[in-house]
């Protein structure tokens, strides 16, 4: 899960500090999964380090990559919102290496990927996501639900439903700047149509860019408050998919 999740996946986080959180998180954690998981009934104590163990072992790691997966599905939402407005604003060939996606990005994508992260730790994010999101990962399902055919449908809602969800909460973030810039290049259009002496042309990257910042700076306590309510959802919608595995054993 450390390898998939968002900041701690990155390469400025040192090996060391993630096997340590590792350890960490499995010593506070073994006490509430050892009763529960349901793997009493699938491997016992005297049949350890068999094939069937390590699949075991193999399918709780791909849990914790489908965690780790499904919270950089929420952060791919921000950076692509960014990447839907930076082309109106001028800023498209602005791009760099992004460390939180460790991908290239335009500056409004890392611009909001940071603004998203920062709120992410303040609402105490990565908490819930260990304490809340492991726990309860280790409490309701194993690695044998994953292989379960009536668990295929919930599964599959959740990756496909959280890559739908991304491009429709891409659109509305970034939805109140492109519908502004689409008005202002059909005015500059019409303006340019009607005294093409004044050659609108070459003063519309700087208006634009101009405007875009000042609509971020009025925009940008409303996008931070759908920011926390994406949180929240997406929490909500991924508590409910672990209770779903809670009567498998």
């Amino acid at each position: 899960m450390l390898m998939t999740l968002p900041l701690f996946s990155t390469r400025s986080v040192s090996f060391v500090a993630k096997i340590a959180l590792t350890g960490y998180m499995a010593f506070i954690i073994l006490p509430t999964a050892y009763p529960s998981g349901g793997y009493e009934n699938l491997v016992s104590i005297y049949d350890t380090f068999n094939l069937k163990f390590i699949l075991l072992l193999v399918g709780e790691g791909l849990i914790g990559i489908i965690i780790g997966f499904y919270i950089s599905i929420l952060f791919g939402a921000f950076s692509t919102a960014g990447q839907f407005f930076s082309f109106q604003m001028g800023l498209s060939a602005a791009e760099a290496y992004d460390s939180f996606s460790q991908v290239e990005n335009p500056l409004m994508g890392q611009f909001l990927n940071l603004i998203a992260m920062m709120l992410f730790l303040q609402v105490q994010g990565f908490q819930q996501v260990f304490l809340r999101g492991l726990v309860n990962s280790f409490q309701t399902m194993n690695a044998y639900s994953l292989v379960v055919v009536e668990n295929h449908k919930e599964f599959l809602e959740l990756l496909l439903g959280g890559l739908s969800k991304l491009f429709f909460d891409a659109m509305m973030i970034s939805l109140p700047l492109t519908g502004t810039f689409f008005l202002v290049a059909i005015a500059m259009g019409l303006l340019t149509k009607a005294a093409p002496q004044m050659n609108l042309l070459s003063e519309g990257i700087p208006l634009t860019m101009l405007l875009g910042f000042l609509l971020l700076s009025l925009l940008l306590p409303y996008m931070c408050d759908l920011f926390m309510n994406l949180f929240d959802r997406a929490f909500y919608t991924f508590e409910n998919f672990l209770a779903g595995f809670g009567t498998v054993s």
